[in-house]
C-alpha cells in the first residue's frame, strides 16, 4: 500500500508573478480554500498517511495553514461566531516539512524526501495540478497490481506538447502503456501526444536515479531524465487520467476550476 506522498512546493511560480512575489501560488484560492489543499484531500482519499511538503524559505503560509491557529480560535469563540470554527479544521494526517535550499529543480525536490521515504514506494503530487474526478487512486490501482512506478498522463494537442514531459509508450490495457522512453519538453517530433501530469508512484529505486543526476534543461535537475534512467532496468507504467485537470499556472485553467467549484458548490 502507498501510505507517503511528497508534495513538492518550493518554486517560485514564475508564470503567476507579480502575485506570487508575495503569495505562493499553492496558496490561490480556488473557491474557500487554498489550492494545495484539494492537492492534500487527494492524497487522503486515496490513503496517504504521510506527507512531506519541500517548501523554500519563503513558503512559511503554507506551513502556518496547515497548523492551528490558537488566537483566530479563542477570537471566534469570545465573539460567539463558534459556527465557524470547523473552517479551521486542518487535515487529519501527519504533514512534516523540508526546505529546498535553492531552485534546483523538481528532481532535487523529490531527491530531498529520501530519508523520509525510506525503502518504500510513495506518491509524488505537484500542486500546480488539480484534478477533478479522478488522480492519485487510479495509480495506485495500477501500482497494486503492476508492483512498478506509474505515472499520470493527460492527451494533449500537438501544438502544446513543448511544454510536457512526454512518454513513448506501448499499449498495456486500455489507457495505460509501458514506458519506452520519456522525453523533457520535446520542441519537435514528440513521440505522442501523451504528456506527463504532476501524480506519480514511485518505488525507491528512482531515489537511485537521482542520487547523481547531472543538471540538464534550464540548468535543473529533472526528474524526467531519472524515470529515464530508471526505465534501463525498472518498468514503469502512464496510466491516463479519468478526471479533469487543471493548471492553475494557466490563467484560463485557474478561472476555469474557480468556475467548477462555484457551480458545484451552488447546485
Amino acid at each position: 500500500m502507498i501510505k507517503k506522498a511528497i508534495i513538492p512546493a518550493a518554486g517560485f511560480g514564475t508564470r503567476s508573478l507579480p502575485v506570487t512575489k508575495v503569495i505562493p501560488k499553492e496558496m490561490f484560492p480556488i473557491g474557500d480554500k487554498p489550492s494545495i489543499q484539494y492537492v492534500v484531500e487527494e492524497a487522503i482519499s486515496a490513503g496517504i498517511e504521510q506527507i512531506l511538503i519541500i517548501v523554500s524559505r519563503s513558503k512559511n503560509l503554507i506551513v502556518d495553514y496547515f497548523d492551528y491557529s490558537l488566537e483566530l480560535e479563542m477570537f471566534l469563540k469570545k465573539a460567539n461566531k463558534e459556527f465557524l470554527l470547523p473552517h479551521l479544521n486542518i487535515p487529519d494526517i501527519q504533514i512534516i516539512y523540508t526546505r529546498q535550499s535553492s531552485a534546483k529543480g523538481l528532481g532535487d525536490a523529490v531527491r530531498l524526501g529520501k530519508h523520509f521515504v525510506g525503502n518504500d514506494a510513495f506518491a509524488v503530487l505537484l500542486p500546480d495540478d488539480i484534478i477533478i474526478g479522478g488522480g492519485l487512486k487510479e495509480l495506485i490501482d495500477i501500482y497494486e497490481k503492476k508492483n512498478s512506478h506509474v505515472i499520470g498522463l493527460t492527451k494533449v494537442e500537438e501544438q502544446f506538447l513543448k511544454n510536457y514531459g512526454v512518454i513513448d509508450g506501448k499499449p498495456a490495457a486500455p489507457d495505460l502503456y509501458e514506458l519506452v522512453n520519456i522525453i523533457e519538453k520535446p520542441q519537435q517530433n514528440a513521440p505522442s501526444n501523451l504528456a506527463v501530469v504532476g501524480r506519480y508512484i514511485f518505488t525507491p529505486t528512482i531515489m537511485k536515479a537521482l542520487e547523481n543526476l547531472e543538471p540538464s534543461i534550464g540548468g535543473e535537475i529533472q526528474l524526467t531524465d531519472a524515470i529515464k534512467k530508471i526505465l534501463q532496468k525498472d518498468k514503469c507504467y502512464g496510466k491516463v487520467l479519468s478526471g479533469t485537470r487543471y493548471d492553475i499556472g494557466s490563467t484560463a485553467d485557474y478561472l476555469a476550476v474557480q468556475n467548477y467549484v462555484f457551480n458545484q458548490k451552488h447546485e
